[in-house]
């Protein structure tokens, strides 16, 4: 049996875009008889079928969005799906959703393969590995063969399209600063998340809360790493040093910082105050002490995205809007890990 083609396939092939050749596949009057004459019988010839899941013949929309996240164990990227959906029923469309496992590869393949006429458009958050690489082009190729892409938390600034963020930031220099006003002066930072994008802008808030605090940084008690696993290796090695404070980047570094603390015989809050980004139940309510985190709003991030996407898919034909870029405010949320003002 032959392997059917792809739009993406033919496109290549004869040296157009996939717009075109979907186009022409459809009988659109945007392409000339001699052009569409020609890749019906290139398409005939390399066995291409039609996409028919859900396909609405009469404007070309399957009302699908195709959702790709980097880590189903992730409970911030579960509440994001969770207000992607609560959205995306609401205003009738499907949602096929697929784990890049932060894998580069699993990230290309899974566009490519949803984006031959299966899903209308993308929301998504970039993989580890495409961040470490600095590689998006596959984002950029998809964009501009017509499928819109919308991009939360971690994003990709070189890539023009829809974005929907929170206050990495402003939101770490703010709790850094909260727990210098607690009275802490040897604040720890504690990171597995520093070889993407919302890592990095998470430590630069710190360090900036801690120069406009004339407070010297202490590099015995920062620890960057790439992964979970390098984290949890190294992370006694900062209770040899002198802290009274702890900000931690990732709910898994939180939950790791806190368990440590207490390993070492320190009280929490007492001797040390932790901070940590986490939006998942085991922060808040399985640890004892609980946690005060830095909430994400993953199912209003989730909305937001799915909101906009569907404005741009919706959009009367020949408009096209500026991207934007929504920032999503932080909160924090005071529990037992911080002492009391």
């Amino acid at each position: 049996m032959k392997a059917k083609a792809t739009l993406k396939q033919i496109a290549k092939e004869l040296g157009v875009s996939v717009s075109t050749v979907s186009k022409a596949l459809n009988d659109s009057p945007e392409i000339s008889e001699q052009t569409k004459v020609k890749i019906k019988e290139y398409a005939k010839l390399k066995n291409y079928k039609p996409n028919v899941i859900g396909l609405n013949l009469k404007n070309r929309k399957t009302k699908t969005i195709g959702v790709i996240i980097p880590n189903i164990l992730n409970s911030f990227f579960a509440k994001v799906f969770s207000g992607i959906e609560k959205v995306a029923d609401k205003k009738g469309y499907n949602v096929i959703t697929c784990i890049s496992n932060e894998s580069l590869e699993k990230e290309v393949h899974t566009l490519e393969m949803l984006s031959n006429g299966t899903i209308d458009g993308f929301i998504l958050s970039v993989s580890q590995e495409a961040q470490k690489l600095q590689d998006y082009n596959h984002f950029s190729e998809i964009i501009n063969d017509g499928t819109p892409i919308v991009m939360f938390d971690r994003i990709a600034d070189e890539v023009d399209c829809d974005k929907v963020v929170v206050d990495d930031f402003d939101s770490a220099l703010n709790s850094t600063q909260h727990l210098i006003d607690l009275g802490c002066k040897n604040i720890a930072l504690i990171s597995s998340v520093d070889n993407i994008s919302v890592g990095r802008l998470r430590t630069e808030g710190y360090l900036k809360a801690l120069k406009d605090n004339n407070i010297p940084v202490n590099e015995k008690i920062i620890l960057r790493t790439d992964s979970e696993e390098d984290m949890k290796a190294k992370i006694e090695g900062i209770f040899d040093h002198k802290i009274d404070g702890i900000f931690a980047l990732d709910e898994n570094d939180s939950v790791a910082a806190l368990r440590v603390s207490l390993k070492k015989g320190f009280r929490v809050p007492e001797d040390i105050s932790i901070i940590g980004f986490a939006d998942g139940i085991l922060a808040s309510r399985r640890l004892s002490p609980s946690l005060t985190t830095v909430s994400q709003h993953g199912v209003e991030i989730g909305e937001v995205a799915a909101k906009r996407l569907i404005e741009r898919l919706e959009e009367p034909e020949g408009t096209i809007s500026e991207y934007e870029t929504i920032v999503i405010k932080t909160k924090l949320k005071e529990r037992e890990s911080t002492r009391k003002k």
